[in-house]
């Protein structure tokens, strides 16, 4: 079956597991598009004169109203794109969490910054919203993806236009819906179905003052080009990732095993962060690999709605077979692939790719180098926290990179070298909603959650009174 037909007017969604259609979204055409835009920017101008407080809590309706319907969303997630539900229940804790952390964020965030009063001078700083916020949300994570941003942009008086990918639209209409339901204003918050043509003509319309996109190198390219033609507003862009993690000579071996294969097949491996290089310590590589390959194999794969299952299908019909070419290439290369390297499937359904080890991965090949972004981890030994440092800048992405070991002055000194967003102590494939989430190289530009994650749906005006 076609992973996903996307037709002049309709996207249909197909069961990663049991195949058949999931959902069918009318797409919009360009000229409807566009009225969208105008009417979510009519939306904002009268939303944007209410009181930070009133937005705060149509933002805490919004939780709510999500929280009330955790169950079937959860259900959603994983039919659409094939997460387990445990996982897919989570996600759904994790966005309401990641909400109310904004909420108690915006007074900060936004407050006005009140210079000192001098010389017959008053002078002061406000944060203003941008009119409407075009979030581009990727289906691996479908809620925690476009929750910041959408949050972020209501609580900053912004309207906001959720564009999702077409493995996952009916996320964009829960969003909506349940802003709708805690009170926003009609159009304030609602889904954008539309092919790449058409999304591309509405990133040029002037209401649109900020674009939020998560995906792929490429996929940030087109649209980084595309608003740069006609438009002077900025844009976020959460691209690819290839993240790396040290084991130190010192790092509590159990506990390393354990956190960073599941941060490498949590998902089944699909999260721009996602450990996929795994760096060890020589005196422990080979009880690392050793305990690594044991746990891989225990994972339980199937229905992504059985309670049972710990990883589910791939959600992208193409996956399987760029994750059996990746592990080739590097088996010919010298690696050795101790569990999985295959594609499989249960009782005759699902398009899954087993958990996959491959130690004395070659730096140089492509598993080692381009994102896999599915339960696929290479692990090479070093010799030292110097060749660590330069086996993860290796790499022309930079989201993550997580250090293991029992001395934190050491993870200080190594973090301070590694070109990347995030630097972890003892901990990995995780997003605090107070830190801000960015990206080096060509993992993307940009920031989202924290206080940071109000500067891009923001734009300062400064006043500048003289008085008497």
């Amino acid at each position: 079956m076609i992973d996903l037909v996307e037709e002049r007017s309709v996207f249909r969604v197909d069961d990663p597991f049991r195949g058949g259609v999931v959902a069918e979204v009318p797409l919009l055409d360009a000229a409807r598009a566009h009225s969208a835009v105008e009417r979510a920017a009519a939306a904002q101008r009268s939303f944007a004169r209410l009181p930070l407080e009133e937005r705060m809590a149509l933002c805490r309706g919004f939780v709510a109203a999500l929280e009330r319907r955790a169950e079937p969303v959860a259900h959603g997630i994983s039919r659409q794109m094939g997460k387990p539900l445990a996982q897919a229940r989570s996600e759904v804790a994790t966005c309401l969490d990641r909400a109310r952390t904004l909420i108690e964020l915006a007074p900060e965030a936004l407050a006005p910054v009140r210079l000192q009063e001098r010389e017959g001078y008053r002078r002061r700083i406000t944060h203003e919203p941008v009119g409407v916020v075009l979030v581009i949300a990727a289906w691996n994570y479908p809620l925690l993806v476009p929750v910041g941003a959408v949050v972020a942009a209501v609580l900053a008086g912004n309207a906001v236009l959720i564009k999702h990918a077409p493995r996952t639209p009916l996320c964009a209409e829960h969003f909506a819906s349940a802003f709708c339901e805690a009170g926003a204003p009609f159009d304030l918050v609602a889904p954008l179905h539309a092919d790449h043509e058409v999304v591309a003509q509405v990133m040029t319309h002037p209401a649109i003052g900020y674009v939020a996109f998560t995906g792929s190198v490429r996929g940030g390219r087109e649209v980084y080009e595309a608003v740069a033609k006609r438009r002077f507003v900025e844009v976020g862009l959460e691209l690819g990732g290839k993240d790396a993690a040290y084991v130190a000579a010192d790092a509590d071996l159990t506990r390393a095993v354990e956190s960073l294969v599941d941060g490498a097949m949590y998902n089944a491996g699909q999260s721009c962060c996602a450990v996929e290089r795994i760096y060890v310590h020589r005196s422990l590589y080979d009880p690392f690999v050793e305990q690594a390959v044991r746990l891989a194999r225990g994972y339980v794969l199937g229905d992504p709605l059985d309670e049972t299952t710990t990883m589910g299908p791939m959600a992208q019909q193409q996956a399987p077979a760029f994750l059996e070419a990746q592990v080739e290439e590097a088996r010919a290369a010298g690696g050795q692939v101790l569990c999985g390297g295959e594609r499989v499937q249960v009782d005759g359904r699902g398009r899954f790719f087993a958990p996959t080890v491959v130690a004395d991965a070659p730096q140089r090949c492509s598993l080692m180098q381009e994102e896999s972004f599915g339960p696929v981890v290479g692990i090479a030994p070093v010799d030292d926290d110097d060749e660590a440092v330069r086996r993860i800048n290796d790499s022309r992405y930079g989201l993550t990179a997580s250090i293991w070991t029992a001395d934190p002055e050491r993870a200080e000194r190594i973090g301070a070298r590694v070109d990347v967003g995030t630097v972890y102590m003892n901990r990995c494939d995780y997003l605090d909603p107070e830190l801000p989430w960015s990206a080096w190289k060509e993992s993307g530009r940009g920031v989202s959650l924290s206080r940071y994650g109000f500067l891009p749906v923001t734009r300062r005006k400064s006043w500048h009174f003289r008085l008497g």
